[in-house]
């Protein structure tokens, strides 16, 4: 058996026993706590809820299926999962052959003969193929693979994130837009109010039963309330424009669907185990896998101080005339084995591959600084859900109180026994505490949707 053959059959064998080189990734040891602190009911996570049957208002899924559909930062995002996977069939193509093919016709006359026998000159007719593959004997581009790999699935975390915060977007703006509304019909009717207290005071004023005083305070306090319905109509054109952004509109007005007062959220929600967010969330899982690319990248950057051994070969015809082209005396080729390795480069290539390890440790520290934000943010949005009944029971006990204190205020008044002041801050402090009354409800409806976005939940198009 020749020399030449020996090498050809014992080439697959080297390269099945060859290894990558650099480190295998494996996710980091992280202390994860036994159940969140703030848990308080135990079972199934409410993230495994899919979103429409969180959200039964049907005017807000019907704004989230649209902001699914036409969103511009989510198209971004699937566009550039489709560039990445693209990029990842390029990278494959790196362990086959790679052929080419070109060919030459002199435009102007010809020159006869060859410097080597058989083989073409640029003055000569010819056609020919080569072919170069590099023996992945170190795992250059094994690693190469495994980044690839990794930052595409880092761009579909990447994409689900973006679908997780566009959707509970849109659910805290329709919300803070029900909050508005309420808000703004309490403040109408309180300016209707004191319209009519204004023109009872003038009234009286001209009766000269009250001072110009009394009357201007009245006056006063009814401008204030009508700055108030300006400020909150602005407030709602501007959520409105603020929504129709995520749903990839222009500005329009937005249709409603149940009142703030009607919306209805789970009476529990479960969390399930801290360790499930390392599962589950998208962005620690978008921060893991660029964890994975930057490991592999160490690999390669290892594998490309060694010599690389590459297979090449080129086969051709060629003649000085394009009628003896296809003749048997016109045809070449030749093989053999390169090696190619850093020589002058060898200290940049070990800088290069410190500078890639130092990028991996801060890839690891962002890794672990998501996971820390992520247990935060379910922590914060479960004391915000827990809080959320018993400030609105406390808040509605308060206008309740308000109300009945206005109505003896009222009372009082007309019949002389107390002055204008105390009418004056009992309605004050009730359109206060209905204002603050609106953000109650919102407050434990956006909570329960903060808390299912920190959880990583299901958020899918349905």
């Amino acid at each position: 058996m020749s020399l030449r053959l020996r090498m050809l059959l014992l080439l697959p064998s080297l390269l099945l026993a060859s290894c990558a080189m650099g480190p295998n990734y494996s996710r980091p040891a992280i202390d994860t706590a036994d159940k969140f602190r703030m848990a308080e009911t135990e079972g199934e996570s409410i993230a495994n809820l899919p979103w429409w049957e969180l959200l039964h208002d049907e005017q807000l899924q019907r704004l989230i299926k649209q902001a699914l559909a036409e969103n511009r930062d989510l198209k971004q995002a699937v566009a550039s999962v489709e560039e990445f996977q693209a990029r990842i069939s390029m990278a494959r193509s790196d362990f086959f052959p790679g052929i080419s093919m070109s060919a030459n016709a002199p435009a102007f006359g010809t020159l006869g003969g060859f410097v080597v026998p058989g083989f073409p000159t640029p003055f000569s007719y010819f056609g020919q193929s080569s072919l170069n593959w590099e023996m992945d004997i170190w795992g250059r581009v094994r690693r190469s693979n495994e980044a690839a790999r990794a930052d595409l699935m880092a761009r579909e975390e990447n994409r689900r994130a973006l679908v997780l915060t566009l959707v509970s977007g849109v659910a805290q703006s329709y919300f803070d837009l029900l909050q508005l509304d309420m808000q703004l019909d309490i403040a109408r009717r309180t300016l209707q109010s004191w319209e009519e207290t204004v023109a009872l005071a003038q009234h009286r004023l001209r009766g000269g039963v009250i001072s110009r005083l009394d009357a201007d305070q009245f006056e006063a306090e009814r401008a204030n309330v009508s700055a108030r319905v300006a400020e909150l109509e602005r407030q709602m054109v501007q959520k409105e424009n603020e929504l129709n952004v995520l749903l990839g509109k222009n500005p329009a007005p937005i249709a409603r669907g149940r009142l703030l007062t009607e919306q209805t959220m789970p009476p529990e929600v479960p969390t399930g185990l801290p360790s499930d967010l390392l599962q589950r969330r998208p962005d620690i899982l978008q921060a893991e896998q660029t964890l994975a690319a930057a490991t592999a990248r160490i690999g390669m950057t290892k594998a490309a101080r060694f010599p690389r051994i590459t297979l090449t070969g080129l086969l051709g015809v060629a003649s000085p005339r394009l009628a003896n082209l296809l003749t048997s005396s016109s045809e070449f080729g030749m093989g053999g084995v390169g090696l190619a390795g850093p020589l002058l480069n060898a200290q940049t290539l070990g800088h290069e591959q410190r500078a890639v390890e130092a990028q991996a440790r801060k890839v690891l520290a962002q890794y672990e600084q998501t996971i820390l934000v992520a247990f935060k943010e379910v922590e914060d949005a479960l004391v915000a859900v827990r809080t959320a009944q018993d400030q609105r029971k406390a808040q509605q006990e308060q206008v309740d109180a308000l109300r009945s204190a206005l109505q003896v205020a009222d009372l009082r008044h007309q019949a002389g026994i107390t002055s204008h002041v105390e009418v004056l801050i009992a309605k004050r402090s009730l359109f206060a505490a209905e204002a603050a009354l609106t953000g109650a409800h919102r407050l434990h409806l956006v909570s329960v949707v903060q808390l299912y976005k920190a959880l990583g939940g299901g958020w899918s198009p349905g």
